[in-house]
């Protein structure tokens, strides 16, 4: 009996997988005839996912040569059309008009709106908004900062605050083009703590199978540089967040299937950003949360798509009370969790702007907690990295395990803080980001490793650092404070580790400007500091 999963990427690679082991002849198709999880699947077939008409005939094949049990997929933007042809051949899945509702933002707020469920206010706008008006009509509904998007994008593609008016017309001009039809969505800022859930809609129940937090920095962008599970929350904020979940999978009409949100706890209680019609990417659904949890999420998210019974998941299941905080509502399904029993942590590894000339770890990282070490395939020897915009352009990850929390936060950090990549020197967007060079929508972005340096603190490094000189063992008095002791950088490293760590990289620098040496550490980190030393070097 054959499956046919849309995506054959890395992370469809555990559908892949959990469909083999279910004894299945798993088709995939990808528009990418070199995506990386092609090889562990029977078939392969070159289509694009958005492509709903020519997956139908191809399933339409596979049902007339073996049958065809499922149509699955996991962390692509493309769960319309999986929904599309599950409709069409009669197979179990969330109805097509409910995907829509769940992949294009602004249905998505209009569903939310007509049942009350607590979202972000929100205008529609497109390519064709792009005037002088644009702000003013902005304006009348939303005040700074609000949040700009892409109607139909996954990753955080295209998307950023909005600050002010110098950044508006750029971010739509950037949510439009990245957005599929051309629509973008402006909304409402939403301040607070932020979470990942996943869950599984059977049979009238609402299983969440993943509670992450999810760490987002780097304003204007939304760069999630990792998520902890589980998350560390009280009972009522738990029970809160999951009540308006499923109040939201509900008012989009999904009843078979997985479902996703992104949600934050604001001060007025939960508010929904997101919710897809699928199993999270970003490692949580096939990675983080199998590790926690012990069980295989996409395995019984499998099982529900061929009409099976999840019997692991019914097995293992805990009630979870509704309680929706703000609001008058009825329990849209019955409410359960099966809960994670150890922490996985995951982290992302950032690179300043510039050309890669090596990548290598500092350490040989041996930390039995750490599991997965994840480079983007993408990012490699003479590759150009940039500080990212959106979470498809980090460098790679890290996942630990361990049954304590702290133990497996310091384990995924500790590891990232020993990944390092060499930039080229001499590199025109290396010298931009140094010398504090921002775009004019851009104010402050890149961020600063550890802040500008003042002119009395300038004043108290010595104009030259001497040649092979140990770095770690000659620190400006004003770095010795307490401020500056404890704070660490995008890598996880602090001051004081970048610079026993230059000592092991670069132990026969040459004479460097101590100024020079020192703006660029406060700018960049490490990579910012063995950047100087390789471009003085050449210089000599």
């Amino acid at each position: 009996m054959n499956v046919l999963i849309l995506g054959a990427g890395l992370m469809q690679k555990p559908a892949i997988l959990s469909a083999k082991e279910l004894g299945f002849t798993v088709n995939v198709i990808d528009a990418d005839e070199n995506a990386v999880s092609i090889k562990y699947a029977d078939t392969f077939r070159k289509i694009d996912l958005k492509a709903k008409d020519e997956i139908l005939e191809y399933a339409g094949e596979l049902k007339s040569n073996g049958g065809l049990c499922a149509v699955f997929t996991a962390g692509t933007d493309f769960s319309s059309s999986v929904s599309y042809v599950c409709e069409k051949m009669g197979l179990p899945a969330h109805s097509y008009e409910a995907s829509l509702n769940a992949s294009i933002k602004t249905r998505m707020r209009e569903c939310f709106d007509k049942s009350h469920v607590p979202s972000p206010s929100f205008i529609k706008v497109n390519k064709n908004d792009l005037n002088d008006a644009l702000c003013s009509k902005v304006l009348e509904r939303l005040s700074f900062p609000f949040v700009v998007k892409p109607v139909d994008n996954m990753g955080a593609r295209g998307c950023r605050m909005v600050r002010n008016e110098n950044e508006l017309v750029s971010a739509v001009k950037t949510a439009v083009d990245f957005s599929r039809t051309q629509n973008a969505i402006i909304e409402e800022y939403m301040d607070g703590p932020e979470y990942s859930i996943d869950a599984l809609v059977y049979n009238g129940t609402m299983t969440v199978t993943g509670f992450a937090e999810r760490h987002i920095y780097y304003p204007p962008y939304f760069i999630e540089t990792g998520h902890t599970m589980p998350a560390v929350l009280s009972k009522k904020m738990h029970d809160e967040l999951i009540s308006v979940f499923a109040l939201g999978v509900k008012s989009l009409g999904l009843t078979c299937g997985a479902a996703k949100a992104d949600i934050k706890y604001t001060k007025n209680g939960p508010m929904i950003g997101e919710i897809a019609a699928r199993l999270s990417g970003g490692y949580m659904s096939g990675w983080t949360y199998p590790y926690a949890s012990d069980l295989n999420l996409t395995k019984q998210a499998l099982l529900i798509a061929c009409g099976k019974t999840p019997d692991d998941l019914l097995q293992r299941r805990e009630r979870v009370d509704f309680n929706p905080g703000k609001g008058n509502f009825e329990k849209p399904y019955e409410l359960f969790e099966v809960k994670s029993v150890r922490c996985s942590a995951e982290r992302a590894w950032i690179s300043i702007p510039g050309k890669v000339k090596y990548i290598e770890n500092i350490d040989d990282y041996t930390d039995r907690a750490v599991f997965d070490i994840l480079p983007r395939a993408t990012v490699s020897t003479g590759s150009e990295v940039d500080f990212p915009r959106n979470n498809v352009s980090k460098c790679g990850n890290i996942i630990s395990v361990s049954n304590d929390y702290n133990i497996a936060v310091e384990a995924a950090e500790n590891a990232v803080s020993n990944v390092f990549i060499t930039l080229e020197p001499f590199n025109p967007a290396t010298d931009k980001f140094l010398n504090y060079e921002y775009a004019d929508d851009e104010e402050k972005f890149p961020p600063s490793a550890f802040g500008e340096l003042s002119e009395d603190q300038l004043n108290e490094i010595p104009d030259v650092i001497k040649e092979k000189e140990s770095l770690k063992n000659n620190v400006p008095k004003f770095i010795k404070s307490a401020d500056y002791i404890k704070r660490v950088d995008w890598t996880y490293n602090s001051i004081y580790q970048i610079l026993e760590k230059f000592d092991v990289l670069r132990p026969d620098h040459p004479a460097l400007d101590g100024k020079r040496f020192w703006k660029a550490l406060f700018r960049g980190g490490l990579q910012a500091c063995v950047y100087v030393s390789d471009s003085t070097r050449r210089e000599k």
